[in-house]
């Protein structure tokens, strides 16, 4: 029987206590496979964002209609000859974006929007390959740590998705009398493009700690925090959206005065259309109201986080949502930028991808509420 222990013995004297406990086999083979998995993300995610970038200027200028016909692997390659140009010029001047806007256009100028298009096809296409050569790369050589297979693999069946969501967003614009895709199905194609920016920057977060480290780091974290960071990146996402809406109608070139819309607080004729469901998605001055009315909202909730957020006694959380706060901020600034000159595409460009910093910050600092970097007593991380 064991010798009864001091009452202020120091743990820390039991020679047993200071054997040090081997980890388990998983834990001992994944360790290289998490970073190496991460810096894979990294890369993919650095793509997806020259995607959403990519995909905003395809749209500001007129360029997703320029191809005609979805074809996932004939359509790597471009016209290779003069011919091959005639034909694709021929498909885009049957659609209605040519006969009602564009009739009268050149070859020269076709070029220029299809290559626009066919670059964010391809673009499509190199992400596709990238996740499918690593993702088979850690099957394969059983790199991939317990519980990250399904992760990984949903990666890819969302991009799947997104490809095809992408297919059914062009062609509501090859017929009828539409001049541009349909709105909310551009708002669903950017929608989930930021689903899966999000996704895999929280699978880089959690891979940038250790299994353990998490374990511990959720005893000191922030409930209250984290649910209003969730509500904060529940609006974002629903502001990203109808910006969609204001881009897939153009509703950001009308109705240029702030902050008020045509000298009153709500713009002229807002239901005019039938039926009155219709107006929500295609109304110019509506959507513009809309959007203009959410960010402010936005802004005001931002505000309220940021504030909870600030008081943490982590001060790396603390830093997190200043942040947060600080490109909020100038994201409210650009947005009335972007509607006082008419939405430029190089200040659009810039709106957008100040949301996709928005929305990865926001994740950011809501991973710090669940999983906060420890810190000493005094406050050092």
């Amino acid at each position: 029987m064991a010798g009864k222990r001091k009452l202020f013995e120091d743990v820390g004297s039991d020679t047993r206590a200071q054997t040090p406990v081997a980890g388990g086999m998983i834990d001992a083979g994944k360790r290289g496979a998490r970073g190496a998995i991460r810096l894979w993300l990294m890369g993919l995610f650095a793509l997806v964002v020259v995607m959403i970038a990519v995909g905003g200027l395809t749209r500001l200028t007129d360029s997703g209609l320029s191809i005609t016909e979805w074809q996932p692997i004939a359509g790597a390659l471009p016209p290779m000859s003069a011919d091959d140009w005639a034909v694709a010029f021929d498909k885009y001047r049957e659609i209605p974006e040519y006969q009602l806007q564009n009739r009268g256009m050149s070859l020269a100028e076709f070029k220029v929007i299809y290559w626009w298009e066919w670059g964010h096809r391809q673009l499509g296409r190199v992400i596709g390959l990238v996740w499918a050569l690593g993702f088979l790369a850690f099957l394969l050589t059983r790199s991939i740590p317990t519980g990250w297979t399904t992760r990984l693999l949903g990666l890819g069946v969302l991009g799947g998705l997104q490809g095809a969501i992408g297919w059914w967003m062009v062609y509501s614009g090859l017929s009828g009398e539409m001049l541009d895709v349909a709105s909310y199905r551009l708002a669903t194609h950017l929608g989930l493009a930021f689903v899966i920016l999000g996704l895999i920057a929280w699978y880089i977060f959690l891979l940038g700690r250790t299994e353990r480290d998490l374990m511990q780091a959720r005893r000191s974290a922030e409930p209250r925090l984290f649910g209003l960071s969730t509500g904060l990146m529940h609006f974002a996402f629903l502001q990203i959206l109808i910006g969609a809406l204001v881009a897939g109608i153009d509703a950001g070139r009308t109705y240029n005065d702030w902050p008020l819309m045509a000298g009153s607080v709500l713009p002229p004729y807002p239901f005019d259309i039938e039926p009155v469901w219709r107006n929500f998605f295609e109304n110019a001055g509506l959507v513009q109201f809309m959007h203009r009315v959410a960010g402010y909202l936005l802004f005001l909730f931002g505000v309220v986080v940021w504030l909870r957020g600030r008081r943490s006694a982590n001060t790396d959380t603390g830093f997190r949502y200043n942040a947060v706060f600080v490109v909020l901020l100038l994201q409210v600034v650009l947005g009335i930028v972007t509607v006082v000159y008419m939405a430029p595409w190089h200040i659009a460009i810039l709106h957008q991808l100040g949301a996709v910093l928005l929305w990865v910050l926001i994740l950011r600092a809501r991973f710090a509420a669940r999983y906060p970097v420890q810190q000493s007593i005094r406050g050092r991380t």
